[in-house]
């Protein structure tokens, strides 16, 4: 079975159907040219065995499987992540098709401590765990 995304007139993804071509051509889950296959197989760009779940030498599908509230990025051909919520800094990265913030995360942190993005002052905060 393949897999299809809905999309509305802004192109989010608004459902994601197991279905054939042949069902979506027929009209009757909404216009035809509403639907865009995804690949249930397609992560960041590289193709996974569904045996296995290994990297393969398929094909990678618009860079990522589609969920609801995705983007289909027409231009590209791929299928976005949204913008996170209540992130105005985030800058948006053509290169994985989707929002990250302007400074990246430190990379000394080792549990228990943490980073957390802090978007009052755009900055990243260590926390500790504590149990």
């Amino acid at each position: 079975m393949s897999h299809f995304a809905q999309i509305d007139a802004n192109n989010i993804v608004t459902r994601v159907l197991v279905i054939e071509q042949d069902m979506v051509n027929t009209g009757l889950f909404g216009e035809p040219n509403t639907f865009i296959q995804t690949s249930y197989n397609t992560r960041n760009g590289i193709h996974y065995d569904p045996v296995t779940g290994q990297e393969d030498s398929g094909t990678a599908l618009r860079y990522r499987y589609a969920g609801i509230g995705m983007v289909y990025d027409r231009a590209n051909d791929v299928f976005a992540l949204p913008k996170p919520e209540g992130m105005n800094s985030w800058v948006y990265s053509s290169n994985t098709w989707a929002w990250k913030p302007p400074v990246d995360m430190p990379t000394d942190a080792v549990p228990p401590n943490y980073y957390r993005w802090e978007e009052s002052n755009t900055s990243w905060i260590l926390i500790t765990v504590t149990q």
